[in-house]
This record gives C-alpha cells, sequence and structure tokens, in this order.
C-alpha cells in the first residue's frame, strides 16, 4: 500500500466532502465533479480527507508543482508512515533524495535496455502461451497478464522462480489492501526482501537487486532505501502492467471494429496500447501529496498539511484535452494523456511496460486470431483501490485457426499481428 494521511483532515470551512470510496467504474462520477470544476474535497475511506483533482491542465500543474510534496512528513495529520509502506522509495520521496535514488536505477529501464530485453519478453510470452489450451476457455490474467511481467521483473531484479507466487500474493493485498491481509503481507513481504538483499550482497549474482545491495556501490543505499528500492521496483514492476494488458485485450474484444483495424494495420500495435493507458487508466490516481505551504491551486485554497489527490483517470478523459473522450479509438494520437503520471515522478518502468503490453498483445492474437470473451462484460469483476484498477480474471474462450480454404497463405481470421 502507498502511504496514505491515515485520519488527515483538511480545512473544516465549506461543505462536507464528498464520499470517495474505489470503485471499478467512477467514469461517470468523475466527469460530472469535472464539469462543475478541477478541484473538489472528498473523503477517501481509510486515508481521511483530501483536495481531489480531476481536470488535465489542473493535474499537470499539480504534478509538477514542488510546493506539493509525496514525503507523508509534510501532512497536518502525519503520526506515522500511515499506511503499510515497505522501507523508504522514491514515490515517497522528494528532490534532492529522490532524484538521488531515481539516478541509482534509471539506467537500467532506458529504450535501450529495454529493447535488449525484448527478446526475453517474447520468450517468456511464447513459453505462458504454449501452456495455455489451443482450444477450450482460460483466464487471460492468472495464464498471461499477470504471470509475463511477474517474471521479467523478477528476472531482472533476481527474484528466484520458487518465490515469485508469494511475492504476487503479498503485493496484492498490499496495493488493493483489506485490513488485517495488507499488515501481514508488508510483514512477511518485509521479512522476505531483508533476506533476500542480505542474500544478493553476500553472493552477488549480476542481478540489479545484486548491484543495489552491493557494499561498494556507487552511491550506497541505505538498508532502509534498499528495502523500499526492492518493494516499489518489485510491485510497481508488475502491478500496472497486468491491469494494462488484461485491460487492452478487454477493450478490443468488446470493440470488434477496432480489433479488425488493428488486423488490417498491425503498425497500430503501439497505439492500441497508448490508447487503452488512456482509456482505462492502470493506474488511477498518483500517491498522495501534501502541501508544504499554503498554495492555491487552479483557484482552490489549499492549506499548508492538506492531502491532494490527482486523478490521471478524469485527466486522460477530459474532453478539452481528448474530443470525444469515452470512445475507445485506435486512430486517436493521445499524445499528452497521463496514464503514466508526469513530472519528475513519471513512471520510471513506463518503457518496460509498454514492451511488454505490446508483445503480450502482438503474441496473444498470432496465436488465437478467433481469440473472443468466455462471460460478458458487466459479469467480470474488478480489484479496485484509491490508486489502481484491475481485472481479477479475464475469462476467453480459445479456437484454433481455421485451415484457409482459399489461395495458400490466405487466413480467413485476418492478418495475424506480428511482433
Amino acid at each position: 500500500m502507498i502511504r496514505s494521511p491515515r485520519g488527515h483532515t483538511v480545512c473544516a470551512d465549506g461543505p462536507a466532502p464528498l464520499e470517495w470510496a474505489p470503485t471499478p467504474f467512477p467514469f461517470d462520477r468523475l466527469a460530472a465533479l469535472r464539469a462543475e470544476g478541477p478541484v473538489h474535497r472528498v473523503h477517501v475511506p481509510g486515508s481521511g480527507d483530501a483536495w481531489l483533482v480531476v481536470t488535465r491542465d489542473a493535474v499537470r500543474a499539480a504534478l509538477t508543482d514542488p510546493r506539493l510534496r509525496n514525503d507523508i512528513r509534510h501532512s497536518a495529520g502525519w503520526e506515522s508512515d500511515g499506511g503499510h509502506a515497505v522501507g523508504r522509495n522514491m514515490l515517497q520521496s522528494d528532490p534532492p533524495h529522490h532524484t538521488r535514488l531515481r539516478r541509482l536505477v534509471a539506467g537500467h529501464f532506458t529504450p535501450g535496455r529495454i529493447a535488449a530485453l525484448r527478446p526475453r519478453i517474447e520468450a517468456v510470452a511464447r513459453g505462458l502461451l504454449d501452456r495455455m489450451p489451443e482450444a477450450g476457455t482460460a483466464d487471460l490474467v492468472g495464464g498471461y497478464a499477470l504471470p509475463l511481467p511477474v517474471t521479467v521483473i523478477c528476472d531482472l531484479l533476481g527474484v528466484p522462480a520458487e518465490d515469485r507466487e508469494d511475492f504476487h500474493t503479498w503485493s496484492n493485498d498490499l496495493v488493493t489492501p483489506t485490513g488485517a491481509e495488507a499488515a501481514a503481507s508488508a510483514a512477511a513481504l518485509t521479512g522476505y526482501l531483508t533476506g533476500l538483499i542480505a542474500r544478493k550482497a553476500h553472493t552477488p549474482d549480476g542481478t540489479l537487486l545484486a548491484g543495489l545491495a552491493a557494499p561498494d556501490a556507487s552511491g550506497a543505499l541505505s538498508p532502509e532505501e534498499q528495502l523500499g528500492m526492492a518493494f516499489l521496483l518489485l510491485v510497481a514492476g508488475h502491478e500496472t502492467t497486468v491491469n494494462l494488458i488484461s485491460a487492452t485485450v478487454l477493450a478490443l474484444l468488446t470493440h470488434p471494429d477496432q480489433l479488425a483495424l488493428l488486423r488490417a494495420r498491425p503498425e497500430l500495435a503501439g497505439a492500441v496500447v497508448e490508447e487503452s493507458l488512456r482509456l482505462h487508466s492502470p493506474v488511477h490516481a498518483g500517491a498522495f501529496r501534501f502541501a508544504a505551504e499554503p498554495l492555491e491551486l487552479a483557484g482552490t485554497r489549499v492549506a499548508a498539511g492538506d492531502a491532494v489527490l490527482v486523478s490521471l483517470a478524469a485527466a486522460s478523459r477530459d474532453p478539452l484535452a481528448f474530443p470525444d473522450p469515452d470512445r475507445f479509438d485506435l486512430t486517436r494520437r493521445p499524445q499528452g494523456h497521463l496514464g503514466f503520471g508526469h513530472g519528475v515522478h513519471h513512471c520510471l518502468g513506463a518503457p518496460l511496460a509498454r514492451a511488454e503490453a505490446v508483445v503480450a498483445l502482438n503474441l496473444l492474437l498470432e496465436r488465437h486470431p478467433a481469440l473472443a470473451l468466455d462471460a460478458g462484460p458487466e459479469a467480470l469483476t474488478w480489484r479496485v483501490g484509491t490508486l489502481l484498477r484491475g481485472l481479477t480474471a479475464l475469462p476467453v474462450r480459445l479456437r484454433p485457426r481455421t485451415p484457409p480454404s482459399g489461395p495458400p497463405g490466405a487466413d480467413p481470421e485476418g492478418s495475424p499481428i506480428r511482433p
């Protein structure tokens, strides 16, 4: 769980705050709030009161305002970490501390490094598809969208294969906390990562985590920073991508005209991912920020210590930036969407998430050109929290490729998407 200002309240003046409980489909309510104004006072269960920012311009301004800090110690209601955070990480820090932490790992997530990882991503995806039946039904989340990014990030950091199922269970409890489970998983993950970091320090193996744990590493991290870095990279390195892959496949299967367009124009694979990031916002909101001093945000007075919650989902459906924003359109050029955030906390792993999503989509549709949903969209269940949103499962029907009936090489199902 990302730290939140538990018990925090903003100034008592004005009307009572709106209740803002997590829901899988907040888009209509966000649109109504956006029509009324850019900033609203809300109450977030389990966290307290906050200012919710819902227009694209105001969200961008909030994400680049140095007076809004990620460090919870700027919260007026701060008494503890406010949640079940593991260690001290980049998402909970501000420059110059944040700058130092990010610099230590940024080189591992450059476009060049990710391009070099692509063969491994493809190999993992093909292996997962090989394990799925050629025909019948399958859960695309549990069998594909989840294990692909988990395997890749665990390979990169050096998490042993036999530990990965436990790791995801702990991660799931933390990003969508439900009381006692979150506390227990935070303790379990802390103990596991502490032991793993110690082993990497004594027996380096060339993985990213071993490099960070090396006693003589440049800009060596404190034990708390090592723990926080491992936690953030492992959790953020797969949770968002699981949601992105599954939501993108669902969007295509429920918009057959767009799926047909993708088959006719495979070069749109990257555009599919960008439009899905904009429309579905796997990360619904950025981490809580706290006013280090009194300020004005889009015409709203924010007191020192007040919490601010920026809605990336609302910003990416702002009709002033994206005409007809609720439409799924592969030909849209959604430059400026905020699916990966903005400013100094823009998602470090965005190049990796994009590469994994494109590879996952390409290879899935190549292997299963007649892929279809095995349940109505209304029957699907969603895992939601204040910050994240994703499918718990995506049941699909797999059908073998129909033998061509036309000239050699013809494909009655349409052209497969190629990596």
